[in-house]
C-alpha cells in the first residue's frame, strides 16, 4: 500500500516508516509482546483482552485470515508487527460507511507511525470499497488518537457523554469522520 497524499500535505514524513501487510503466525511473538499492555487495552473495547496471551494472539491472527476479516492489517516496521489497523464496512442503510479501528505498540507512540498507518488504510479503503464516509470512535480522553484523526483531516461529528464503561469508570465517546476526498 502506498503512502497517503494526506500525509504529504500534513508534512509528517515523505518516506513511510511502515507498511501494512496481512497478519501471519510468524507475528505471534511480537503481537503478544506488544498487545499485552494495559495502556493499550485501556483505549479499546473489551474484545481486546488484558492480559493478552498466546491463545489470544492465535485467535486474533486466525480471525484476520478469515475471508470476512481480510481488512485487518499488521503495521510492519522493519519486519516486525508493531500494531494493527482495520477497516470494517457497514451494512444495510449504512453500507457506504466503514469504521476504522487501530492500536500501536507503546514504544512507537508519538512518532507519526499511526498517522502513516491510517493514511495507508484510508487509501486502501477508498480504492477497495464503495464508500462515502469512514469514521472512528475514540474514547473522549484518548488525546493521542484524537490528534492523529485530526491530523488526517477527520472532523468531529459527535460527542456521546459517558457512553463507555471501561476500567471501572465512564468515558465519553467521540465520533470522527472523513468523507471520500473527491466528494467532500
Amino acid at each position: 500500500m502506498r503512502a497517503s497524499p494526506r500525509l504529504k500535505q500534513a508534512h509528517i514524513m515523505h518516506q513511510p516508516l511502515i507498511t501494512l501487510r496481512p497478519w501471519t503466525l510468524d507475528d505471534l511473538g511480537s503481537l503478544v509482546q506488544h498487545a499485552n499492555n494495559a495502556r493499550i487495552a485501556a483505549w479499546l473495547t473489551n474484545t481486546f483482552p488484558h492480559p493478552y496471551d498466546e491463545e489470544d494472539g492465535r485467535a486474533f491472527i486466525k480471525m484476520t485470515q478469515s475471508h470476512h476479516h481480510r481488512q485487518i492489517w499488521a503495521i510492519d516496521r522493519a519486519g516486525e508487527a508493531i500494531g494493527s489497523v482495520g477497516v470494517f464496512p457497514q451494512h444495510d442503510v449504512f453500507a457506504r460507511n466503514a469504521e476504522i479501528g487501530y492500536w500501536l505498540a507503546e514504544p512507537y507512540w508519538r512518532q507519526g507511525i499511526m498517522a502513516q498507518a491510517i493514511g495507508q488504510l484510508l487509501d486502501y479503503a477508498w480504492s477497495t470499497f464503495d464508500l462515502h464516509r469512514i469514521y472512528a470512535r475514540p474514547f473522549g480522553d484518548n488525546t493521542g488518537s484524537i490528534r492523529v484523526l485530526e491530523k488526517l483531516g477527520f472532523v468531529k461529528e459527535g460527542h456521546l457523554r459517558e457512553s463507555i464503561w471501561k476500567g471501572g469508570r465512564y468515558h465519553d465517546e467521540l465520533i470522527y469522520s472523513l468523507l471520500r476526498p473527491d466528494t467532500a
